[in-house]
């Protein structure tokens, strides 16, 4: 099984947490290939930490002919809504992951293709006539939507498009219509993988991270509300409990000072590389505050610097997605040795 549980040393804090106001995490993942018996993925070497993921693949070749082939990495889609604000490093970028792509150490520049929906259907064409940018979460989709012609505006409401949002601008209650589509971004590339030779492809980006003001499966001393998931897709064991335990025992308010941090990857669709197996894959998850407690699944996994743990495998199937809990000390920001 792909669980395993990784627990950090932890050093408590006096400044509690104010209230469980939560982001939501994008999971996003790696490189797709277009499905191709002649190519394997030799390796895989699979970084994730709060403030950036890079993978760096080894593709190859396994016959005498060169092979053609669409790699592509699928952005996580994004919906617009008041109600559900995702976590979104670059939000005012078409490139809101920042993401980029060397291939033998050459920068590559792929392209990006868009579609907009609502309802499942696609309303690019609408956007484009109305000049309104695909980005749900840009200031230049909701400056021109501010911009719309009332009848466009009422049939958009009409078609789930946008919807009237009434908020306190600091000057009292204002209605604005803002975004309530669904965008889907791809980058994707045509690459050329030499007969019986190796190609080297790496990737960045900067994760989304989910983030909740306090613990949101322990209070009133004891695990309860989301407990049941959370320890079910992080793998929370006893030790890692306990510590939570402690943290809350040892404040004077008998709450754990912390505040969540999550981030989803997606390991599970990429496998149209031939036998669809990874060569050795190598895991490497980096929790950023050495203060901090960290839990996830996986096997085998070591802990290989204040920070850092990595895991290893050969001939790895990925059957599960990797989802990372951190728990930072609430003081962050004030004096934690960061």
């Amino acid at each position: 099984m792909f669980r395993h549980v990784l627990i950090a040393a932890l050093t408590l804090c006096a400044t509690p947490a104010l209230a469980n106001d939560s982001i939501a995490e994008l999971g996003t993942g790696g490189l797709i290939l277009s499905r191709s018996d002649a190519v394997a993925m030799q390796s895989e070497d699979l970084t994730i930490s709060p403030e950036k993921v890079t993978v760096d693949y080894v593709f190859h070749n396994n016959t005498d002919k060169d092979v053609d082939a669409i790699v592509a990495f699928p952005m996580p889609d994004i919906s617009g809504d008041p109600e559900e604000m995702p976590a979104i490093p670059e939000n005012q970028s078409d490139n809101f992951l920042g993401f980029e792509v060397t291939i033998d150490g050459v920068a590559a520049k792929p392209q990006l293709e868009q579609k907009v929906f609502a309802l499942g259907i696609d309303i690019g064409a609408d956007l484009k006539a109305q000049n309104v940018p695909f980005n749900p979460f840009g200031d230049a989709a909701k400056a021109a939507l501010a911009k719309l012609p009332q009848a466009v505006a009422d049939d958009w409401v009409n078609r789930g498009i946008i919807i009237e949002d009434t908020a306190d601008d600091g000057s009292g209650m204002k209605s604005t219509y803002v975004p309530f589509w669904q965008l889907r971004s791809t980058y994707w590339w045509r690459s050329t993988f030499p007969a019986n030779k190796d190609v080297h492809v790496s990737h960045r980006y900067k994760p989304s991270v989910g983030a909740t003001s306090s613990i949101s499966f322990f209070y009133d001393g004891q695990f309860q509300g989301q407990y049941a998931a959370y320890k079910s897709r992080y793998c929370m064991d006893g030790t890692f409990e306990n510590a939570v335990r402690k943290a809350a025992k040892d404040d004077p308010d008998g709450y754990p000072k912390y505040y969540e941090s999550r981030i989803a990857y997606i390991l599970t669709t990429g496998g149209n590389w031939a036998a669809g197996s990874i060569g050795k894959f190598k895991l490497t998850v980096d929790k950023g505050n050495p203060k901090a407690l960290v839990s996830f699944c996986g096997d085998n996994v070591k802990k290989i610097g204040p920070t850092t743990f990595q895991m290893t495998a050969d001939d790895f199937y990925p059957e599960h997605d990797i989802d990372i809990l951190i728990l930072d000390p609430s003081d962050r920001n004030g004096g934690n040795g960061n």
